[in-house]
């Protein structure tokens, strides 16, 4: 069974009497488990495909399912939710929230879905990462390297059955980078998650289960 399917989505936005087209018609079925690398240049549609597959934006055209479930026309109300328990997130700018602590911070998704074991588990997830020491710190207190790992905790905190990484070690050098792409890789295979995961590096490439480019919004 896919987890995600987009078929033929279409992404347009208007400005001033210009219409431009990001993503033009793309079909893709994303298997459960499955390590996927979406690689193209600036401008190409990587940042906007990640958005309507995980719900963030709705296409133009074409149909978005997630666990064959049609969530194209799903309202924001509904949809909140169903990305909180079964999408995790991973940004190239992180994402933190500037006013809670590390800590917090990967706590987050877990007490919007009311579980009461969220102190724990994010308590876990930091001291995994090698992050027990830096849990009260906030984020303009963090390296990058460390709130990377941060943001990594809260996208799995849940349990996802997807996790979305947006340019996960763009911002990072290349030894945190590294480091960052290795835990990720950990959790992904302890949890049997799925990985999408946007780059421009052909290295992590190589170890994907499967690579799409694209060019000019189009799957080439």
């Amino acid at each position: 069974m896919p987890v995600v399917e987009a078929r033929n989505i279409t992404k347009t936005y208007t400005i001033a009497d210009r219409e431009i087209r990001v993503l033009d018609n793309v079909s893709l079925s994303v298997a459960a488990g499955e390590f996927l690398v979406v690689e193209g240049s600036s401008g190409s549609g990587k940042t906007t495909l990640l958005s309507l597959l995980s719900g963030l934006d709705k296409p133009s055209a074409g149909r978005v399912l997630l666990q064959e479930k049609d969530i194209t026309d799903t309202s924001e109300d509904d949809l909140a939710p169903v990305r909180n328990q079964i999408i995790g997130f991973v940004f190239q700018s992180f994402h933190l929230v500037p006013s809670l602590t590390a800590l917090e911070n990967v706590m987050f998704p877990a007490e919007i879905k009311g579980d009461p074991r969220a102190h724990d588990m994010a308590a876990d997830l930091l001291k995994r990462v090698g992050m027990q020491k830096r849990s009260t710190n906030y984020p303009h207190q963090l390296s990058g390297g460390e709130m990377q790992r941060v943001a990594m905790c809260r996208a799995v905190i849940n349990n996802p059955k997807i996790i979305f990484a947006d340019e996960p070690t763009g911002n990072l050098d290349s030894e945190n980078g590294k480091a960052v792409l290795e835990l990720l890789l950990e959790f992904k295979k302890e949890r049997q998650t799925t990985l999408v995961l946007v780059t421009h590096s052909t290295e992590i490439a190589k170890i994907a289960d499967r690579m799409i480019v694209l060019k000019d919004g189009r799957i080439v």
